[in-house]
């Protein structure tokens, strides 16, 4: 998911999934008053679920729609939702069934059933935005329903679908209030999560109330929820220091992140180990500057990680050699293997080779914010410094960046990347597939091929030699350069409890947890 992972690096862990029951959530009253106040950077681009595939809206989407699967904090197992159960109907993998529970309700009071899962699932294919989910979905031929039960059927084997269904792109949306072949406009949510949206300002605040119809995996939810979103890291530092903010995620500017003192007693700080990841994207479309992989690997020649990672934030983030982060299987560090150290004649050489005159003109884009301006202007120093390059850094608003780089606006684009589910295909398909969702035009049919095959296997231990050589494949060819990958962190005031487990890096964000102590 576009633009941060706790617990869900142990991808070999057995989980034994206990059974769900019914859960009569409180209402908002009963729920702890005085809503919780939520600080973030992250932008809602949309709230329909077939038009946004980023990290703000998808976390907003966990907690007014409903799955048919959902991931508890810190498990690589699925677990039943909306669902009361879902399995694999023989031993292909390619026909997946799941039984929906009988007593859901859409906010709206609408009755939830098997129609308006099918319905969700084939608006989101029809409609295909490019700047929506689809892509997680490319081997779902239909889907079919009969009573209850609704049945997914796969053109190829696909062991990870059922994580999928857990994401934001399997969120149920209403079919008598959804258009079944364009987004919704109107700023409202009709859906069946375990909140309700009281009221939407874009870019400024959500106010949400606990949902006293919701059932499902949830067994509570401790508050009202308010969250409040701010254009740069800091604008949210002034708000968090002012006392407005309850609790702060995504986040606050590094240098202020590493001089919190873990002693404060006013403040508890919630450091995990995360596979959030930044890569440096480059149009690779036919005529495009960059789509000669000389060129591409020139640029690999030319960035430094280290003033990145020290200067840029303050060691809050690692230097990021791979596609698949740290914690995965099949991760490997193919691009430290073939770029070790900056080298200017290396850079050179595979230039002259490519016929291009230096210095090349490069149009690179970035979301602003605190810490990515600085970024951009410390990539822009790098590539300049030797000659060979002349960048234009253009800072670009979210989803005019997100519409610019889909329609090939920009030669390279940083681009944070927040893991869908806890397993290494989702930084496969969406970030190097035909087709992907980094809309950057890179197609290589080999790596296609072994992403398909790593969607066989259900022991996901099997497929570590293929992500291996999609990796290497990636080396080679440079679509992306991996830059580094963070911690998480979550910054609450000592009266807010369940922090701890607000984030685990996937797109859940589990606003239920937080209680006022």
């Amino acid at each position: 998911m576009r633009s941060i992972r706790v617990r869900i690096l142990a991808i070999c862990v057995v989980l034994i999934i206990a059974g769900v029951g019914a859960w009569q959530l409180l209402s908002s009253d009963e729920a702890g008053g005085k809503p919780i106040t939520v600080g973030t950077v992250d932008e809602v681009s949309s709230l329909d679920p077939a038009g946004a595939y980023d990290a703000g809206s998808w976390a907003l989407f966990s907690n007014v729609y409903q799955t048919l699967m959902t991931f508890k904090s810190g498990a690589v197992l699925p677990e039943p939702d909306a669902a009361e159960s879902c399995e694999f109907i023989g031993q292909k993998l390619t026909t997946y069934r799941c039984k929906l529970r009988d007593d859901l309700t859409f906010s709206n009071g609408h009755k939830l059933t098997a129609k308006d899962v099918k319905f969700s699932f084939d608006r989101l294919m029809k409609i295909n935005s490019d700047l929506g989910p689809a892509v997680l979905f490319p081997s779902l031929k239909n889907v079919v329903t009969d009573g209850r039960e609704i049945t997914f059927n796969l053109s190829a084997r696909d062991a990870t679908f059922p994580a999928k269904l857990a994401t934001g792109a399997g969120a149920i949306v209403d079919s008598a209030e959804y258009p079944k072949d364009k987004l919704r406009k109107e700023n409202e949510v009709d859906g069946s999560g375990p909140y309700t949206l009281k009221s939407y300002d874009a870019g400024k605040k959500v106010s949400l109330l606990p949902n006293a119809g919701y059932h499902g995996a949830i067994k509570n939810v401790n508050a009202a929820i308010d969250i409040q979103y701010y254009e740069t890291s800091d604008k949210l530092l002034a708000a968090w220091k002012s006392g407005g903010l309850d609790l702060t995620h995504r986040q606050l500017p590094p240098a202020e992140i590493s001089k919190i003192d873990p002693a404060d007693p006013n403040v508890q700080i919630t450091e995990t180990d995360s596979a959030e990841i930044r890569n440096l994207v480059f149009n690779v479309r036919s005529g495009a500057t960059l789509s000669d992989k000389r060129v591409r690997q020139a640029i690999a020649w030319t960035i430094d990680r280290g003033p990145l990672v020290s200067n840029v934030y303050d060691s809050t983030v690692e230097p990021l050699y791979s596609l698949i982060p740290q914690g995965f299987i099949g991760h490997s560090t193919p691009f430290f293997d073939s770029y070790p150290q900056p080298d200017v004649n290396k850079a050179r050489e595979l230039l002259d080779e490519a016929g291009v005159e230096t210095p090349l003109p490069l149009t690179f884009a970035f979301r602003p914010d605190g810490a990515t301006t600085t970024e951009a202007a410390e990539i822009k120093r790098q590539l300049e410094k030797d000659g060979l390059f002349k960048v234009t850094v253009k800072s670009v608003e979210w989803q005019a960046f997100q519409k610019g780089y889909a329609a090939g606006e920009y030669d390279a684009y940083a681009v944070g990347w927040l893991p869908d589910f806890p397993d290494p295909d989702t930084f496969g398909q969406p970030l190097v597939g035909t087709d992907n969702s980094l809309n950057n035009g890179y197609s290589n049919p080999t790596l296609d091929a072994l992403v398909t095959d790593t969607q066989q296997f259900e022991d996901r231990s099997r497929t570590s030699n293929d992500f291996k050589k999609i990796q290497q494949i990636v080396g080679e060819d440079v679509p992306l350069l991996p830059l580094w990958q963070k911690k998480d962190y979550v910054i609450a005031k000592t009266g807010i409890s369940g922090s701890q487990y607000l984030s685990d890096g996937t797109g859940l964000w589990r606003l239920w947890e937080l209680k006022r102590i």
